[in-house]
């Protein structure tokens, strides 16, 4: 997440500089209809380690929109860096937020590509899983947004 502390600190953990300009940055709920039900896409920061399981260790492809960086660019850049799909996701929220919420449904069995420098790894999980798992509340409540708004609970 970026770090909004003074006018000078606008910068992503590793340095990288965040729009001063609402939203900050995009999540991405990536979401898949499998033979068991609808599955979602969650990506787990490495920086910690493996074993990590506090607040932002499990998220959706989320990421700081750059100064002037139109921030439906921001969700299409920030999935494909993060996960290697190019999509165009949909806007779900987007005005008067500090983090636009995007949606984007794959067909199951889509590959996925770590990163491999901020995420070691991904998994697909159930609607209650990803609930339990996107922490702290600001998540859950991003991905619940998607969620309700395309009806794929």
């Amino acid at each position: 997440m970026a770090n909004f502390g003074g006018p000078e600190e606008y910068t992503t953990w590793d340095g990288e500089p965040v729009s001063r300009d609402r939203p900050h940055g995009a999540t991405i709920v990536v979401g898949a209809q499998s033979p068991a039900g609808w599955q979602y896409l969650l990506l787990h920061r490495g920086r910690h380690g493996p074993d990590w399981a506090g607040e932002w260790a499990w998220t959706p492809p989320a990421g700081s929109r750059k100064p002037g960086e139109d921030i439906a660019a921001c969700a299409a850049r920030e999935l494909h860096e993060e996960t290697g799909l190019r999509a165009e996701p949909r806007a779900i929220v987007t005005a008067d937020i500090g983090w636009a919420v995007f949606w984007l449904e794959v067909p199951w069995g889509t590959t996925v590509t770590v990163d491999g420098t901020e995420h070691d790894r991904c998994e697909w999980v159930s609607y209650a899983e990803a609930c339990r798992r996107c922490r702290p509340a600001v998540l859950t409540a991003s991905f619940v947004t998607a969620c309700e708004a395309m009806d794929c609970r």
